[in-house]
């Protein structure tokens, strides 16, 4: 009994010195850790240091490089104020020269329109002398009584030949329908076209070339007349062709005397006038049918109305 107490006391002796060994074995190591943490602390402050001082050189560097072209846009700008400055004066110089311009222009528009007034002022005595000649030459044909006399007999003169044609009252003018002349868009004369001109034409021909008129009908004249569906230059070429086509057919026609084809050749002339002259509905919009035509027209001479025409205007 007494021996194993002796045993255990040796055993606790001994225990207790290792433990304290272990523990100082664990702070010396901690107080490595810790030495060594401090130091990598060090290590990284220093490092950061001299990279922040680094950067900081950089950017001293880099402010001086701005401050040097700062300075030198100062100088610019020195420089560019003294240009301005001599360019005021130049502005200052044109300013007066524009004022001046301006002012020269107002005495211009001033004297343009007193030209215009001037201007219309002739144009409205240019109107009225045209109205008075409009007026003269009604008076002279009235007077005259030719043309009043060839609408008359040739009105009465297709009636009787029971030629349906309408013969224009103011003008003389007789329009035949081009649907029954041509095709549409064709310039060959259809077969009723030739029926119909083999009809008309010889009794034009007998009132226009009777001894009381024929000399005062200067022209005869073949018109041709198209739609707008299509160019301009396209049905000037087309009304030119139908007109010229239709003429021919009238020289060549067998059923003429001599004398009246001789007279025909004289006088006769083919006209084309595209979609120049349209005819228009009530409500404004294109007739397409009416505009494709052909008219005939007839035009007196004025060599002989000359004198007349002379009397009145020594009666204005």
């Amino acid at each position: 009994m007494l021996s194993t107490k002796r045993k255990r006391k040796r055993l606790i002796g001994r225990d207790s010195g290792e433990y304290w060994i272990s523990y100082s074995d664990m702070l010396s190591s901690l107080l490595l850790v810790f030495m060594l943490a401090v130091t990598f602390s060090i290590y990284q402050y220093y490092s950061l240091l001299e990279i922040k001082t680094r950067e900081l050189g950089e950017q001293q560097a880099e402010l001086d490089r701005v401050q040097i072209s700062l300075v030198k846009q100062q100088e610019e700008l020195e420089t560019t104020r003294v240009t301005l400055m001599g360019k005021e004066e130049e502005l200052a110089s044109v300013q007066i020269q524009l004022d001046q311009q301006e002012s020269d222009l107002f005495a211009a528009q001033d004297a343009l329109k007193t030209k215009e007034e001037e201007q219309a002022t002739l144009q409205l005595q240019l109107a009225a002398q045209q109205g008075v000649l409009a007026t003269q030459q009604r008076q002279l044909d009235e007077l005259l009584g030719v043309r009043t006399a060839i609408i008359r007999e040739l009105s009465q003169a297709l009636s009787a030949a029971s030629i349906n044609a309408n013969v224009d009252t103011q003008t003389g003018d007789i329009v035949l329908d081009s649907q029954l002349m041509f095709e549409t868009g064709r310039d060959q004369l259809a077969y009723a076209g030739q029926l119909q001109l083999q009809r008309l034409i010889p009794v034009y021909l007998e009132v226009l070339l009777r001894p009381e008129y024929k000399d005062y009908v200067a022209e005869i004249i073949i018109e041709g007349h198209t739609d707008s569906k299509g160019t301009y230059v396209f049905n000037l070429e087309l009304s030119q062709q139908r007109a010229l086509n239709v003429a021919t057919f009238c020289l060549e026609m067998p059923g003429l005397t001599s004398q009246q084809r001789a007279l025909l050749e004289n006088i006769l002339t083919a006209k084309g006038r595209s979609y120049a002259d349209r005819i228009y509905n009530a409500d404004g919009t294109e007739n397409m049918e009416a505009s494709r035509r052909v008219e005939i027209k007839f035009r007196l001479k004025d060599s002989e109305m000359i004198q007349r025409m002379n009397d009145i205007l020594k009666d204005l």
